[in-house]
């Protein structure tokens, strides 16, 4: 009996930089949904992958001194490195680089090309580098990008159109027949109502203003959008052709599931789709597009030193750990929050005392009891009829919850089970029946025991699956497959168990969080110093320099460290502050124009250095005797050059 084929894909990691652990949510909880499928006798195709082409990269690349595929290789290995310290499953890695997918792009792009479906125009609008997207002037927030909030820079350039408005009606009717295409709900309703009801517009899917991408082979000057190269790795990991479709394609591509985030399910559902249609190709059956992975309430950011990467938080807790938490802390549809607090507590009673000690005690009673065999039960009471029904359901609700992608949920069925059985264990007492030689009812409490334990250990293998395989060992079964869950009783009698040993040690709690602590501080300064070295960057190659003076033009300017005794706005100035210095001379009042960037408050105690030789000035009808010295920052903004409070008034600098 053939198997049923089943294709599951996450988005590609964008290499650009090191993702952080949120980005690789779509990873583990793929990774889930694929583990039970296998379980569930499906022939699965895990996809997963890198995006390698864009201006960010070509950018990124430049700022380093090496190629763009340089670049490339080197994050490209560190994603893959971070993917698999989650122990994920996936099975093809694909880059967009990769001549294969560059040479299957080109041939769909000359084939609508050739159907009318693309044609040459030129975009004028706003670009967003980090999301590496346009967007029109009306859906700006606050002229910022609608999604990500940077910064949008002004683009004119020749470019090839894709007809999306060609295909409104068919997008229409399409999310009209399959309501269940999108999940949650809320996110195909905000499709509907966002995009596509308001009218499609054509959209751009070359560049021309940088090289690093995939060339369009018949118009050599233009690469194909990032976003256009990226989406298409789905089909042309398969070998798709568009002529010639392979048979990876035709055996999986109808049974796909795509796992995204909820911020690039525009181009998924909408974009892509009519890409698809008009290719005339077979569309996939579901997009899962998940919230978001914040830390407490916040985006990961280096800046707050709340960056969390996969590879340090597997190598700290252990692989398994850090699966459970990020798949039991994303809800279905809103955002899962992560803190390090919530995740040793977690650790600590979920793993380490609600399933750690359930198996412990049982392994460890069964071999003390019975000399490691587990016997057959005998007659049964309420208390193990309703083990083995909660047992069944656990085992029901998980697939359910599964196929609805409440991943969340499942992980849910599986810790109530052991508390469950925990609960169990106390009802029955085994050691009060064993000092009571009651054998014949210790027999029937261990093997109910058991059996709970092997249920728990076929549920968890996909959420944990080296916690699965040793529950396995330890209770000494080879019966792991979701079909042996359809009754109670599959764990075979006169099975001698394993050692017991702890699946999970308790963390101390205070001691980790304060080495955690630490290290964010430590993120902070580092992100702060990384910043500031960006920034003087930044402003030395926007300012380059003045002509070149010998020694003593320099020790014309005569440069002091002064106190700032008061500081007030000047009335007939916007731009300029009145600020009295002590000069260690007898003091001294300068005007400076930074009243844009500092508050009278923010000044006054601090010392700054400033020039004494200056010729005096009236500015706003005002004398002003010197010069305070501050920095011109990429943004066009000041920075005042403040000293250490400890260099005394009238300190000359050299």
């Amino acid at each position: 009996m053939s198997k049923t084929p089943y294709l599951i894909t996450t988005a590609i990691a964008y290499a650009s930089k090191r993702p952080h652990i949120g980005n690789l949510y779509d990873h583990v909880c793929a990774d889930m949904i694929a583990r039970t499928k296998r379980m569930q006798g499906y022939d699965v195709f895990f996809l997963t992958g890198t995006d390698e082409h864009g201006q960010k990269i070509e950018e990124e690349a430049e700022k380093q001194g090496i190629t763009p595929k340089q670049h490339v290789d080197n994050i490209s290995a560190i994603i893959r490195r971070d993917i698999d310290s989650l122990g994920v499953s996936y099975d093809k890695f694909i880059r967009t680089t990769d001549p294969e997918h560059e040479k299957a792009l080109q041939r769909m792009f000359d084939k609508l090309y050739e159907q009318g479906d693309i044609y040459k125009s030129e975009y004028e609008g706003w670009y967003c580098l980090p999301c590496e997207s346009f967007f029109p002037e009306v859906q700006l927030k606050n002229g910022r990008c609608p999604d990500c909030g940077a910064e949008v820079r002004k683009t004119k350039e020749e470019a090839y159109y894709f007809r999306l408005s060609k295909y409104q009606k068919r997008l229409e009717e399409f999310f009209e027949q399959d309501p269940e295409f999108i999940q949650p709900e809320s996110r195909r309703k905000e499709m509907i109502n966002n995009f596509i009801k308001p009218g499609l517009q054509d959209f751009c899917i070359t560049r021309s203003t940088f090289k690093w991408g995939v060339p369009v082979d018949f118009d050599p000057k233009h690469i194909v959008y990032v976003w256009i190269d990226a989406l298409n790795n789905y089909v042309t990991a398969l070998g798709y052709d568009p002529e010639h479709p392979s048979e990876n394609y035709e055996k999986y591509w109808e049974n796909c599931t795509h796992v995204i985030g909820k911020d690039i399910l525009r181009f998924h559902s909408i974009y892509w789709i009519a890409w698809l249609m008009a290719l005339g190709a077979k569309l996939p059956k579901k997009i899962f597009a998940h919230p978001w992975l914040l830390f407490g309430e916040d985006k990961m950011s280096k800046s707050k030193g709340n960056v969390i990467y996969a590879s340090e938080m597997s190598d700290r807790f252990g692989t398994d750990a850090t699966r459970y938490y990020m798949l039991s802390e994303m809800p279905f549809a809103a955002d899962g929050s992560m803190s390090y607090e919530a995740f040793i507590e977690r650790y600590n009673t979920d793993l380490a005392n609600t399933l750690g000690n359930l198996v412990n005690r049982t392994v460890a009673m069964v071999n003390k009891y019975f000399g490691g065999v587990v016997n057959a039960p005998h007659e049964k009471n309420e208390f193990d009829l309703d083990l083995e029904a909660k047992s069944l359901e656990a085992a029901q609700s998980f697939i359910k919850h599964v196929d609805a992608f409440r991943l969340a949920d499942a992980v849910e069925d599986v810790i109530a089970l052991a508390r469950r059985a925990n609960k169990y264990i106390d009802e029955t007492t085994p050691w009060v029946l064993a000092k009571d030689d009651d054998k014949s009812r210790l027999e029937t409490v261990m093997y109910e025991l058991t059996e709970a334990i092997r249920f728990i250990g076929v549920l968890i293998s996909p959420i944990m699956p080296s916690t699965g395989a040793e529950i396995f060992r330890q209770i000494n079964t080879d019966i792991t497959d979701f079909a042996t869950l359809s009754a109670f009783g599959g764990y075979v009698a006169g099975t001698t168990v394993g050692e017991a040993k702890p699946l999970f040690a308790r963390i101390d709690s205070e001691k980790m969080l304060n080495e955690l602590i630490a290290e964010m501080e430590e993120m902070k300064k580092k992100a702060a110093a990384e910043k500031a070295a960006e920034e003087a960057a930044e402003a030395a190659e926007a300012a380059p320099l003045a002509p070149k003076i010998d020694i003593d033009e320099f020790f014309k300017a005569d440069l002091r460290a002064g106190k700032i005794i008061s500081c007030e706005k000047v009335e007939k100035s916007k731009k300029l502050l009145r600020i009295k210095l002590d000069d260690g001379m007898g003091g001294r009042q300068v005007l400076s124009g930074i009243a844009k960037w500092y508050s009278p408050e923010d000044l006054v105690g601090k010392t700054v250095l400033f020039v004494a030789n200056l010729k005096p000035a009236k500015l706003a009808g005002e004398l002003s005797e010197g010069m305070i010295c501050a920095a011109d920052m990429p943004d066009g903004s000041a920075k005042v050059c403040f000293l250490d409070g400890s260099v005394p008034a009238g300190a000359k600098i050299r």
